[in-house]
């Protein structure tokens, strides 16, 4: 299963009552934070989670109210005493980025490790993540994310039986490693079923509408999306600052066909989102407002329903 924490759905500035967009998930003692706004470790701390395994940050881009949080959220991780890397992954120039934000955090007692993406679509297995970065169409390099828990067949013992397999070779073989018996080489494939449907998250603020976003949201279980603006005469201005409204991430995620809409990126002169929601359900059905510490656990399709707890 994967946890899932919307840590903050501000857009431009942090608010009293609103911090940064931010996303963390925890995923098998791992865990994952997309963007880093100014707040996001009071974000992280209201949300009663943990610095400590964070492995992986992501960058959708670097306007200040995605990543100006990051010397203090490395120092506070530092102070948890942690000793193992930390991985940042982001647009070409994050190195350079990077190095400019340390200069007022230089010393920490782990490495900090900097992959950039290079490509407009680009695919990485960190931590048990598959990640896909997508490139989406805003006034900078913006990439929004697709992270995925994949889940292999099920265990098929009549298959191990068939070939003579004695139990204390099944759990190796279950776990993606080959094994020798009697002469012969066994693979997993010969044991295992298909591969069963895992679990889809997909995050993007940033942007207006992009093909890119459709494609790589396709079929998700969650698409959280940036809705900047709610009143339909700020589509004009939506359009010259690159951003969305509620009603186009609203049909994207109807076009894309995933499960659940959760809006956020929020304009700070927005007020009374939640009046505007009927239209946008209008268009897809399953679409929620997006709030400070709103989580979910996700569970793979053929277990439990997915639980969803508010805070």
């Amino acid at each position: 299963m994967l946890d899932v924490c919307l840590l903050g759905t501000a857009g431009m500035m942090p608010l009293p009552y609103r911090f940064l967009t931010s996303l963390m998930t925890r995923y098998n003692g791992s865990s994952l934070l997309v963007d880093c706004g100014e707040a996001t470790q009071i974000a992280v701390k209201k949300a009663g989670w943990s610095f400590h395994p964070i492995d992986l940050i992501c960058f959708t881009h670097y306007h200040a109210d995605h990543i100006s949080g990051l010397p203090g959220m490395l120092l506070t991780m530092g102070n948890a005493d942690r000793t193992q890397p930390v991985t940042l992954l982001g647009p070409k120039g994050l190195k350079q980025v990077v190095s400019a934000l340390r200069v007022i955090a230089p010393e920490l007692p782990f490495e900090v490790r900097c992959v950039e993406i290079t490509e407009a679509e680009q695919v990485f297995n960190l931590y048990g993540y598959k990640i896909t970065a997508f490139k989406v169409n805003h006034n900078v390099p913006c990439y929004g994310y697709t992270v995925e828990i994949g889940r292999q067949g099920r265990f098929q013992p009549e298959n191990a039986q068939k070939y003579g397999l004695p139990q204390r070779y099944w759990g190796i073989l279950q776990k993606g490693t080959p094994v020798e018996y009697n002469g012969h080489t066994y693979t997993p494939d010969m044991v295992m079923g298909p591969v069963r449907r895992g679990i889809k998250l997909t995050y993007c603020t940033d942007t207006r509408p992009a093909d890119s976003l459709v494609k790589n949201a396709r079929g998700a279980d969650l698409l959280i999306c940036e809705g900047m603006y709610a009143e339909k005469e700020k589509l004009a201005k939506a359009r010259q600052y690159k951003h969305m409204t509620f009603y186009e991430a609203a049909k994207i995620a109807k076009d894309a066909d995933v499960k659940e809409l959760w809006l956020t990126h929020f304009s700070p002169s927005l007020v009374h989102a939640a009046d505007y929601m009927p239209q946008v359900r209008s268009i897809f059905e399953n679409s929620h407002l997006g709030k400070d510490g709103k989580m979910v656990v996700m569970n793979f399709p053929d277990e439990e329903d997915s639980e969803e707890e508010e805070t």
